[in-house]
C-alpha cells in the first residue's frame, strides 16, 4: 500500500485530523487546528468527549477480549491512528485476536500502515477500505479475515453522527451489521448525545448529528445490554485507578450482546 498524500488537501480542514488534534496527536495542520479551536471555543467539552471516547474504547475492548472471551473485532470508522488502538488492547489480552479496521477516508488509507504496527505474530490486524453506509459489502469482504460463524464484536465509535445523519439510515446500518453476525456477538456503539445546548451548538459547527437517548436505546433493540447499560461514556465501567470521580458528558455509549 503506497502512502500518497499528494492529492490530500492540507489547507482544508478534515474531520479525522481535527479529531487527532483534539486528542493531542501530531497528524494535523493549521486548517484543522483552526476549526478544532473554533469548535472548542463553542463547546469546550468536546476535548473531554474526544479523550473519553478513547478511554471508552480501551475499557470496552478490555472487557470483550478478556471477560467476554471475544477474539474477533470489526472496528468501523477507524480514523487516524492514536494511542492504544483496538488491536493493541485486544492482543495484549489475547495474542491470537483478529482485528479488521474499516474506513473509506483516503487520508486514513494513506496512514493505514501506522495502524498495523505492534500486532502480534499469532493474531491478524488488517485494514479494509469500505464505507459504513454499505454494510453488506463490509460483511462480504470481511469474511476473508474473520470467521462470521463465530462471535464478532462490531464497533461503531463516533462515526454515524457524520456518516448517517438520518436516524433511519443509522438504524438500518446497525441492523444489517448485527444481522450478519452470529449469536454471542457484540455491538459497541458510541456517539454524541443531544443532552445540552452546548453540545447542540458544537455539533452544528462540526457538522455532526447528535442522537437522543431514545434513539440510542432503539439501536440496541433485541440485544442484551451489558451492565451498566446506556450511560455517558466516562460512566461505562470506569477503572478503579482513574483519578477523581467520573462525571457525565454529552457522549453516550453502550455494549450489547446478540442473544
Amino acid at each position: 500500500m503506497a502512502e500518497d498524500l499528494s492529492e490530500l488537501r492540507l489547507d482544508i480542514p478534515h474531520s479525522a485530523r481535527v479529531w487527532n488534534y483534539w486528542l493531542g496527536g501530531k497528524d494535523n495542520y493549521l486548517a484543522d487546528r483552526e476549526v478544532g479551536a473554533a469548535v472548542v471555543a463553542q463547546n469546550p467539552g468536546i476535548l473531554d468527549i474526544a479523550r473519553q471516547a478513547r478511554r471508552f474504547l480501551i475499557r470496552t475492548v478490555t472487557f470483550l477480549a478478556g471477560e467476554a472471551g471475544i477474539d474477533q473485532f470489526l472496528d468501523i470508522g477507524t480514523g487516524l491512528p492514536t494511542m492504544q488502538n483496538t488491536h493493541e488492547v485486544a492482543q495484549q489480552l489475547n495474542p491470537a485476536a483478529r482485528i479488521v479496521y474499516v474506513d473509506n477516508d483516503p487520508l486514513v488509507l494513506a496512514h493505514a500502515r501506522s495502524l498495523l504496527v505492534d500486532t502480534t505474530p499469532e493474531g491478524v490486524t488488517t485494514y479494509l477500505h469500505a464505507d459504513v453506509r454499505d454494510p453488506g459489502q463490509i460483511l462480504a469482504d470481511v469474511r476473508n479475515v474473520l470467521n462470521l460463524q463465530r462471535p464478532v464484536t462490531v464497533m461503531l465509535l463516533g462515526i454515524l453522527g457524520y456518516a448517517a445523519p438520518d436516524f433511519d439510515q443509522m438504524r438500518a446500518i446497525i441492523t444489517e451489521l448485527i444481522d450478519g453476525v452470529v449469536s454471542g456477538s457484540y455491538l459497541v456503539l458510541l456517539d454524541g448525545s443531544d443532552t445540552s445546548d452546548a453540545a447542540r451548538d458544537g455539533a452544528v459547527l462540526d457538522n455532526y448529528t447528535l442522537r437522543t437517548l431514545d434513539e440510542f436505546r432503539e439501536c440496541f433493540a433485541g440485544l442484551e445490554m451489558v451492565e451498566p447499560g446506556l450511560v455517558s461514556t466516562p460512566l461505562w465501567r470506569p477503572n478503579p485507578t482513574d483519578i477523581g470521580t467520573a462525571k457525565p458528558i454529552d457522549s453516550y455509549g453502550a455494549v450489547g450482546r446478540k442473544p
